[in-house]
C-alpha cells in the first residue's frame, strides 16, 4: 500500500467558435531557449518585455491563449508555476492551457537543443486540438523565436501574416514581411488592427466573425504595396495627353 495520491488539473471548457491564438515559451516569452529548457524557475525577471501587456491586449480583443513548449511533461508544474508569476507592472500573463512533451527531461532536452527537431511534438499537439474544432480552423495567429516554430503553425493552417518570431533583444518580425520590425510594447499599439475585436455569433440569424474580414483587414491587405501591372495595349502617353486635352 503507498498511501493516497492526489491529482489536480484543470478543464478550459472553450466554443466550438472560438479563436486561439498559440504562444511557444522558451525564446518567446522567456528570453532565452536553452536557459528555459534547465532554468523554469528564473521568474519574471527572463520574461521578455512588454509580453504581458501585448498578450492581454489579445485576450481582451476575445482571442484564447495557448501555450505551447516542447518541454518535457515533468516540469508542467514548474511551468505552470512560472507562467503565473511573469508579472510586469501590475500585469500578469492571461491564462490558458498549457501543452507540453510527453517524453522524459533528457529526451524533450535533446530533441530541442541538440536534434534542433521540436516541430515534430508540437505538430502532432496542435493537430489534436485542431481535430476537436471539425468546422472551421481556430488558430489565428502564433508566436515562436525559431523557425520550427514557423514550421509548426503552418503545418495547422495559421495565417503567415499572423506568425511572429522574436528574437533574444525582443525584436519581433513577421514571416509575410521580412522588413516589418516591431517589439511586444510597440505592438501593443496594434492590437486592434493584427487581432480585431472578435465578435461572437449571439443567435444563429447572426453571422459569427470579425468586424472586417481577415483577408480584408487593414493589417493583412494594405500591408504590402500593391505590384505593377503592365497593361497590354495601353499607351500611358497617349492616355495622358488625351486627359491634357480635355481639361
Amino acid at each position: 500500500h503507498q498511501g493516497t495520491a492526489a491529482c489536480q488539473a484543470t478543464i478550459y471548457l472553450w466554443n466550438y467558435d472560438d479563436r486561439i491564438v498559440i504562444s511557444d515559451i522558451d525564446g518567446t516569452i522567456t528570453k532565452s531557449d536553452v536557459l528555459g529548457q534547465i532554468l523554469p524557475v528564473v521568474g519574471s525577471s527572463w520574461a521578455q518585455s512588454g509580453v504581458a501587456h501585448f498578450f492581454n491586449s489579445i485576450q481582451s480583443n476575445g482571442y484564447k491563449l495557448l501555450y505551447l513548449s516542447a518541454r518535457a511533461i515533468g516540469q508542467a508544474q514548474l511551468t505552470r508555476d512560472y507562467l503565473k508569476s511573469v508579472k510586469q507592472g501590475q500585469i500578469c500573463l492571461p491564462d490558458g492551457p498549457l501543452l507540453l512533451s510527453p517524453a522524459s527531461l533528457i529526451k524533450a532536452f535533446h530533441r530541442e537543443v541538440i536534434e534542433k527537431k521540436p516541430e515534430e511534438f508540437k505538430i502532432s499537439a496542435l493537430r489534436d486540438i485542431l481535430s476537436l474544432f471539425p468546422n472551421k480552423n481556430p488558430f489565428y495567429g502564433g508566436f515562436g523565436n525559431k523557425i520550427n516554430d514557423v514550421y509548426s503553425y503552418r503545418a495547422v493552417g495559421v495565417s503567415v501574416s499572423r506568425i511572429f518570431t522574436i528574437n533574444h533583444k525582443g525584436e519581433v518580425t513577421n514571416e509575410l514581411t521580412t522588413t516589418f520590425q516591431s517589439s511586444y510594447l510597440r505592438l501593443s499599439d496594434l492590437v486592434d488592427q493584427m487581432f480585431p475585436p472578435y465578435k461572437k455569433q449571439q443567435d444563429s440569424m447572426r453571422p459569427t466573425g470579425l468586424v472586417a474580414p481577415d483577408e480584408f483587414s487593414s493589417f493583412t491587405y494594405w500591408r504590402n504595396p500593391l505590384p505593377h501591372v503592365e497593361i497590354e495595349g495601353f499607351d500611358k502617353t497617349q492616355d495622358e495627353a488625351d486627359t491634357t486635352t480635355a481639361n
